[in-house]
């Protein structure tokens, strides 16, 4: 287990060659203009490099004792000088071709971050608008699978309606500690992987709903913790309408009235049997 242990040539199970012996990430960082309209950071590969002069994400070989994230952020650091300041991953993109797989790392950014071109594999690094990026020369793994990543960059949001969700949990002796029902809820949350149609590793935004006893659950990590003042519905409603326009919300709630109120404001919702088959499972 050592730096660069991951670089080399190796052949998929459909016979094609990558780079990359542990496999290979990169980081596609994007960020939403006050119109909505997303910036994507994209490089356009040196001439000498593999699929020289086409253009992709900033990314490489990961190494053998590193994740998709921390090597996507790595190779970010090397190709684009590109910190983790002003990022937070959203989730994992995973294109694999049987024992051998590129992960694209999804990151919000705060901003048009400055990049520059750290070392030989870059001839260019731009933050591209959406619709100008199809027009480029891609790179062939890159194009493969844009149309369906692309649909995945929006910042994601799931509300949590609390007290709903404990109802339908049914815990023994639940309704007499309403506050220890919903912080062993949270805390299970927090250690939950959820599920996503389109991505292997889903890292969404999660804000919790607590209404009445359950007002003082403590803050969890990876939790926004929101102490509804009244009505708990009218709390998620706040929370829903709150929401950028490009930004996707999910609410999780029951709530037959409260579904029509956060569709309204354009969220989608599921019941609390999504999230609970979750934690059971």
């Amino acid at each position: 287990m050592a730096d660069k242990d991951g670089d080399g040539w190796t052949e998929c199970m459909r016979g094609h060659r990558h780079w990359g012996l542990h496999g290979a990430s990169g980081l596609l960082a994007v960020h939403h203009d006050d119109l909505g309209t997303p910036y994507v950071l994209m490089q356009k590969r040196s001439w000498w490099s593999h699929h020289g002069g086409t253009w992709g994400l900033p990314g490489g070989a990961r190494d053998s004792h590193e994740d998709a994230v921390a090597s996507a952020l790595r190779e970010a650091r090397e190709e684009a000088a590109l910190g983790d300041e002003g990022l937070r991953v959203q989730g994992v993109y995973r294109d694999d071709h049987g024992g051998w797989a590129f992960e694209t790392v999804i990151a919000e950014s705060a901003g048009l971050l400055a990049a520059v071109c750290a070392n030989g594999e870059s001839d260019e690094l731009t933050w591209l608008p959406l619709p100008e990026i199809a027009a480029k020369e891609l790179h062939p793994g890159f194009a493969a699978t844009w149309d369906e990543v692309q649909r995945a960059i929006n910042p994601e949001t799931v509300v949590l309606d609390v007290a709903n969700i404990i109802g339908a949990r049914a815990e023994k002796g639940w309704w007499n500690d309403r506050l220890g029902a919903a912080t062993r809820l949270l805390r299970s949350v927090a250690e939950l992987r959820l599920t996503h149609p389109t991505l292997a590793q889903w890292y969404p935004r999660i804000v919790a709903v607590v209404e009445g006893a359950a007002k003082g659950a403590p803050d969890i990590p990876g939790i926004q913790v929101v102490a509804a003042t009244g009505s708990g519905d009218d709390a998620i409603v706040g929370v829903v309408g709150k929401a950028r326009a490009w930004e996707r919300t999910l609410v999780v709630t029951a709530d037959r009235g409260l579904k029509e109120r956060v569709t309204e404001l354009g969220a989608k919702t599921a019941g609390p049997k999504w999230l609970l088959s979750q934690l059971d499972g």
